[in-house]
Parts: structure tokens; sequence; C-alpha cells
């Protein structure tokens, strides 16, 4: 059998296709380049780690359900300059994930919040982490229907498994006292266990008229906020860009 079609066989085998695709390329550079036989495995695999990883990676960012698929490269720092992209790129790291702190985002509608909070979400699915998105509206249905189960503390140990949960609209839709009950719930399980994305539209000191009891309110921002970091963006709305005077004028028409 020729050393091609050795190996061929034994990259399916091993259920490695990426070995398959660039062995013969990289022999042929080995030998132009002199490499010795580690430096020619070592390249190999290589290959094959980094095709696993971008496949998984990808696998991770559907699994995680975001709305749509935002990255970092895409946000227009030139229109949000309330934000620094030396911060951005702090979080990007993702620090935040491995000492299981939250990151939260505050600010006005259209400052970009949602899509910052996503592309960390699918920076952290990329780097290998499990992800899960919902708006805060979702996150308390899904509790409701757990806890209606009787599974709510199976459900809540389930997500706890999940290194990063991002919580998108905190504040667009007020919470009834057994709405605000699961949400405190969620963020309590995850205290200094694991990781919250949140972003509201909504101050803290605004945040009782959301969920109704200021004192449970205070102890639920004292367990988000005691390991954040909190960044808060200003100015109008990316959506509205370059729409504001039509919509004056036709305010003003009418």
């Amino acid at each position: 059998m020729r050393p091609s079609s050795d190996v061929a066989y034994l990259s399916r085998a091993l259920k490695a296709p990426r070995v398959r695709e660039v062995a013969s390329r990289l022999a042929d550079r080995a030998r132009e380049e002199g490499w010795d036989y580690e430096a020619y495995l070592a390249a190999v695999l290589a290959e094959e780690v980094s095709g696993r990883e971008s496949h998984g990676g990808e696998n991770r960012v559907k699994a995680a359900h975001f709305p749509q698929t935002k990255t970092l490269d895409d946000f227009d720092f030139s229109f949000q300059r309330s934000i620094k992209r030396q911060t951005v790129a702090h979080l990007a790291q993702l620090d935040f994930l491995a000492e299981r702190k939250n990151v939260i985002f505050l600010g006005p509608p259209g400052t970009g919040k949602t899509h910052l909070s996503i592309a960390l979400g699918v920076q952290a699915a990329r780097r290998g982490h499990r992800v899960a998105f919902a708006t805060a509206h979702e996150w308390v249905l899904k509790l409701g229907t757990a806890k209606r189960a009787g599974k709510l503390e199976e459900e809540l140990e389930r997500l706890g498994r999940i290194p990063l949960l991002v919580v998108d609209e905190v504040g667009y839709i007020p919470f009834d006292p057994e709405a605000a009950a699961l949400f405190f719930a969620l963020v309590s399980s995850r205290y200094e266990r694991s990781s919250l994305i949140v972003s509201s539209n909504k101050t803290f000191s605004a945040w009782a008229e959301i969920f109704g009891d200021p004192v449970a309110v205070a102890a639920m921002v004292d367990r988000l906020v005691h390991h954040a970091e909190i960044v808060v963006l200003r100015g109008d709305s990316y959506r509205l860009k370059g729409k504001g005077k039509d919509l004056m004028g036709s305010e003003g028409a009418a």
C-alpha cells in the first residue's frame, strides 16, 4: 500500500479528515525545508486541531441560539464613541469567564448593547465555551415552564453548567412578581459560579420599576455587580443613523 493510501485509511480510522487533506502538502514542504519528523508531525496535528476547533466553535455558536451572528469586527466604533476599543478588546480576552465575572451593558436603545453581547458570546463559543442566549423575558418563560413541571432546581443546575448565559433586553418588559422571583433565582444561582452578560436600557436605579420589589432588586443587583465589568453606552440609536432629520421632518409635517 502506498504511503498516501495509508494516510487516507488511517485518517479515516482516526476520524481526522484534516490530516488527510494536509498530509501530502505538508510532506512536500517538509522535504523542501528540511523539517525533522517531529516538526512534520506537529504541523499535521496542528492543522487537525485547528480544523476541529473551528468546526466545534461553529456548532457551539449554533447551539447558543443567537438571533444573528455578530462579531466585534463588525462594531462601528466611529459611530459609538462612548466606548473605547481598548475596553472591548479587554473583554474579548474573555478573562471574565475564567474569573466567573459578569459583563453588564447599560444604555439607551440602539447604542450597541445587543451587538456587543452577541459578539462576546460568539467569541466565547469559538474559543471553546458553551454559551446560551435569550432575552430576559425568554429566560423567565423557560424557568416558569420548568417550575410548573417541578424541575426548577434541576433547570437552574443545568444552566449552571453552561459557562456563559447572555441575557438581553432587561427592562423592555416589566415582570410580574413570579417572573421577578424567577429572574432573581437565575442570577443567584450563578453568583460566583458562572458568568452572565446582561444588557439593559434602564439604569440600576430604575430596575425597581421593572421588577416591582426594591428590596429584591437591591439584592439582585448586588450579586450582579459584585464581580462585574459594567459598560455604559451613550448616544443616539445606530438603527436611526441617517434617518433622524427625515423622521423629525415627518413629525413636523404631521
